[in-house]
This record gives C-alpha cells, structure tokens and sequence, in this order.
C-alpha cells in the first residue's frame, strides 16, 4: 500500500470510526488542531493510563504531579524558552505565505557532469521559485495575558513544554515527601506550541499532549540512568503495540541537540510521510535546576543525607508525545486483508489499549430469548473489565466488520445453541478473534478467562 494512501485511509477511519476529528470542523477547522472522539479518548486514556503504571506506578522511586499551564513568565526566562524556542521562518514575497525554512522544497540546476550548480527554494504555497525572503527565527510559544490589564506586565505564555512545572515543583517534592535520589517526578498534561506549518494529522500539532518524567541523579550515575529508561522506553513501545522493526534510535549529534542537552537520543518511527521522531530521550545535566535556582532566588540543591554532599542534581528526561504515540499505534496496527471474498480493513490493536475489549451480540435482535442471554452475558464479562460493548445493529457478519475496524479483540455470540438446541452446546458460546476470524466454541466462565488474559 501506498505510503500517501495508508495515511488516507488512518485519517478516515479515525473520523468514521470515532477517533479523532478535526477540531471546530463545522466552522471550517483551525489548523494544527483536532479533537478525541469517544473511541479516540479510550484509546488515549488506555495508553496513558499504561504509561502511569509502567512509568510511575510500578516504581518506588517516582512521584506525581499535575502542574498548572499557565506559569509566572519568570519561568520561561530562565529555561531558555523566551529567547530560544524558535523555528526558522522565511516568508514569500509572491502570495505571503510563511513556512518553515527547513521543510521548503529545493529545485537543483546541474551541469553537464551532474554537479549542482544552483539551488533555489521552490513556495510551497504558490510554487514560485527564488521569492523567499530572508529566514528568520520566530517564537512559538503562545502569548497570552493575565488579569485585567493587556499590557507587557501582564504577559504570561501557554507552557511550550510540561518539563517546566516539573522543575518548578522540584523543591516543593523534595521538601514535603524526603525522597532519596534517584527518584523522579512524572506529568501527563498539555503543551502548546505555535507551529508555523502544522502537518501530517496529529502528528505536528497546536495543542499537543506530553508524558513526561524528570529523573533526578547523582551527576556520576546520569549514564546508568539513561540506559534504565532507554530500555523502558523500549519495553513501552513493545506493551502499546510498536514493532521494534519501526523504532529507530537516532544519537543526536551535538551542534543539533538543544541547548541544555549533553547527550539525546531520538526515537524515531516510520511514519507513512516517512521516518520522522516519535520520543526523546535526554540528559539534561544540572541545567534545569541551576538556572531556576538562579533565576528565582531560590536554593534548589539537594543534600545527601548520608554523605552530607550537597548539589544540583542531574536529569534524565524521556519525554514521550500522546498524539504521536497514538499516530504510531494507529499505523502499525492498520491492516488489509481478504475475508469472505471481500477486503477486510482492522485495527490489530494490543488488547490492552483497544478500546473495547470484546463486544457481546445476540445471534437475531428480534428474539427475545437471544437477547435476554446476551444482556446476561454482558454482564458477566462486564465483571472482567467494563469496556464490553453491546451490538444488535445489522447482521452478524457486519457487526463483526464494524468491531474488526475499531479494533475489538473478541467478539461473542449467542445464538439457540447457547439456549439448549444443541443439548452438548448448551451454554457455550461464539467467541471470534477479531486477527484471523477464527471462532470457537466457549463457555462464558472459558470466554472470561480468554479475556482476562489478554488484558492482564
């Protein structure tokens, strides 16, 4: 399958499916913006939930925290971010459109012997060559303003990255719960940053969501640290349902890495619009803390209670995007394939974050009896877990489509052999597995433990 058409068909089914939608669309949209629909938000809420427990909640070494978005300015002055958080930015002369510099395409002229001779970038826009003017750096954080007021005083940003409140909250966890280094401090939240070209559905956003941990250690141990959360990492994309075929680590060399950055590494996945970064991984010595302690007045060392040493700790930060991960999710679990004599497209999700888990159908909606035994039914998986979904509309055979295309694992039937027609089925019911659909033949405490299995 083409690369351009697979991204298609993810876009359509996530709208047609209830994913995700683009946002304000009965408006005509805002770029860089899209919404969860109801499947969409169990899907995000199952990966970040997986994420708490394998990130936070697994480990005695991690705590919480839920830091507000808008900060005191003061913040983002001292992490760099007001005078550094720029792409560059050139603008065309012909139809003013503004792209980034480095995604405007370049028409190269060769000589006879190939050699290239003349560059010249093409508007992406207009398609007019040589009337881009100069690149310049532009900010892309979102100013806004707090009070009554609309003057500089009162100037605060949406915060371009959720690290910030976690370094702003280092001394409050340190000073309220005592932990022993290493530990660290962990956020889910939003972060928004003013694109100048968001692209490629969620994968370049306005209005993104971040799961992060700042990893606070000795500086001597930083290296051990980084290995430990780069193998976690791994070990996430594999639970989510990543192939490792796709990950790609990329040592960032050092003139390309941010500025408070000793060593990252990204991890990149093979997007249909190509090899792009899903994750990072940094070291961010003791740039964090020192320059808030500078700039806030504030003593942010840590002391030793064993050694009496006291000292700025150093970072480790894997920082993982929700709507990336769920893009990366959504394309390695999109599948074709040929059933019945017809095209079958499916979401091979992990069961773990599908949405639904199983849905419960009687075989005839107008059969009173079916429909009793199925709602039992339901109930009783509903014991296992509550995302068992009912479905009566149509018959069997597009019920077992409509689930296949949201990524529903199993799907259970009961027809008049689970009532009796069949004195050794009596019982027993239809379980379908959504990958190969195969069905075989269960009773519902069999169906029950098939479920708890592939959630546990």
């Amino acid at each position: 399958m083409a690369n351009q058409q697979l991204m298609e068909k993810i876009v359509s089914l996530c709208k047609r499916r209830g994913f995700v939608f683009p946002g304000s669309e009965i408006y005509g949209g805002l770029a860089g913006t899209y919404d969860y629909g109801p499947l969409g938000v169990v899907l995000k809420e199952n990966v970040e939930r997986l994420w708490l427990q394998m990130f936070r909640d697994s480990r005695d070494d991690m705590y919480g925290v839920d830091a507000a978005i808008l900060m005191n300015p003061k913040v983002w002055e001292a992490s760099g971010h007001v005078a550094g958080f720029s792409d560059p930015l050139v603008e065309c002369n012909n139809c003013k459109g503004r792209f980034r510099s480095d995604h405007v395409p370049v028409k190269y002229e060769k000589d006879e012997n190939g050699k290239i001779v003349n560059e010249n970038k093409v508007c992406p826009s207009c398609g007019k060559e040589g009337t881009l003017g100069e690149v310049r750096q532009f900010n892309m954080m979102f100013k806004t303003h707090a009070g009554a007021t609309e003057d500089e005083s009162a100037t605060v940003y949406l915060r371009p990255e959720t690290a910030g409140g976690i370094f702003a909250n280092f001394k409050n966890v340190v000073d309220s719960l005592h932990p022993k280094l290493p530990f660290g401090i962990a956020q889910i939240g939003k972060a928004f940053r003013n694109e100048i070209a968001p692209r490629d559905f969620v994968f370049r956003l306005r209005e993104l969501e971040q799961m992060e941990v700042e990893y606070f250690v000795k500086p001597d141990t930083w290296e051990q640290a980084f290995e430990e959360w780069r193998k976690a990492m791994h070990l996430f994309a594999e639970a989510v349902g990543i192939p490792s075929s796709a990950l790609h680590e990329l040592e960032v060399p050092a003139e390309e890495r941010a500025h408070y950055s000793k060593r990252t590494i990204d991890f990149e996945f093979e997007y249909p619009f190509g090899r792009k970064e899903l994750w990072g991984l940094a070291y961010r010595t003791d740039f964090d803390l020192s320059a808030h302690e500078k700039g806030s007045g504030t003593p942010l060392s840590y002391l030793d209670e064993e050694t009496k040493e006291k000292f700025i700790p150093h970072v480790i930060e894997p920082s993982l995007g929700v709507d990336r991960t769920i893009l990366a999710i959504l394309t390695s679990s999109y599948r074709e394939d040929d059933m019945g004599g017809e095209v079958r497209s499916y979401l091979a999700l992990a069961p773990k974050i599908a949405p639904v888990k199983a849905m419960v159908s009687p075989l005839l909606k107008n059969k009173p009896e079916l429909v009793a035994k199925a709602q039992e039914v339901r109930k009783e998986l509903q014991k296992i877990h509550p995302a068992i979904a009912w479905d009566d509309n149509g018959n069997i055979g597009k019920r077992y489509r409509r689930q296949d295309e949201i990524g529903t694992p199993f799907c259970v039937t009961i027809d008049f052999d689970t009532l009796g027609e069949t004195p050794n089925l009596t019982d027993t019911v239809t379980l379908r597995h959504r990958d190969s659909g195969e069905q075989e033949r269960l009773t519902v405490a069999e169906v029950a433990t098939r479920i708890r299995s592939s959630i546990s």
